[in-house]
């Protein structure tokens, strides 16, 4: 079996693939005055399981288009949604975030919690844009460094996995000059990392083992995890997930 196969069999059992909650979810809906009795189409980019369309589907009048490109988590995801009774506001669609087969203006909210950096958050906020309709709304969560020095530890790590990682007034500059207008900003606390989404990973990671006989790729992917996970314990006061809400400007 190859990474990715035990990738998805580690992570899609789990009710998020990243840091995050729903109060936090409901948050960046009131930050960005959404009228919940108003409907609306929104796209939710890199959904995983599904936390974010669920929690969508049920907290406003909305239909939820929640793409993903791997089909074991939108499998998991539709039988999330038929438990939870919200079958009918969500349709899964698997495709790549960087070929999306949206037309122009479709959407009024496009959604995309900690997936952006998987084409980078210049290109999706750039790319995404033509797919909302005029004073349509963006709402992304991106890692950001939440203070100005950074041990070198910490910032060789990400120099290597995720160049694009920089200061809150960094990434609004970028919304800025693709055409938003940043209305918000939050930064997800602690416990979105490790309540919600770092204590679930650990505890599923013997029956993981189990499952594929100890294999040393199965090894090396939790040798992986538990050095993220140390990274974030260690250095948890120099980065975070950026909560990003803005507003289509250029009509």
């Amino acid at each position: 079996m190859n990474e990715l196969h035990l990738l998805i069999d580690l992570h899609k059992g789990a009710n998020r693939q990243g840091p995050g909650g729903d109060a936090e979810t409901a948050k960046a809906i009131d930050l960005a005055n959404i009228d919940r009795n108003i409907p609306l189409k929104i796209a939710d980019i890199g959904c995983g399981t599904g936390s974010s369309a669920l929690l969508l589907a049920r907290l406003l009048t909305a239909d939820v288009t929640a793409v993903d490109f791997l089909h074991d988590f939108l499998d998991v995801l539709e039988t999330r949604a038929r438990r939870e009774c919200v079958a009918d506001k969500i349709t899964a669609l698997c495709a790549s975030m960087d070929e999306l087969p949206f037309t122009d203006e479709e959407y009024d909210v496009i959604w995309s919690e900690g997936a952006i950096y998987t084409i980078g958050f210049q290109k999706g906020v750039a790319d995404w844009k033509r797919y909302l309709k005029p004073g349509g709304l963006l709402i992304v969560s991106e890692i950001t460094w939440i203070t100005r020095h950074r041990p070198t530890e910490l910032q060789d790590y990400w120099d290597k996995e995720y160049p694009e990682i920089d200061t809150a007034s960094a990434k609004i500059k970028v919304l800025e000059d693709n055409g938003y207008s940043p209305i918000g900003y939050f930064v997800l606390p602690e416990h979105c990392w490790i309540e919600n989404y770092y204590e679930p990973l650990l505890a599923n990671f013997d029956a993981f083992l189990i499952r594929h006989e100890h294999s040393q790729e199965a090894r090396a992917i939790v040798e992986a995890e538990c050095s993220e996970i140390n990274l974030y314990k260690k250095f948890k006061t120099h980065y975070s997930y950026g909560v990003y809400i803005a507003r289509k400007s250029d009509a």
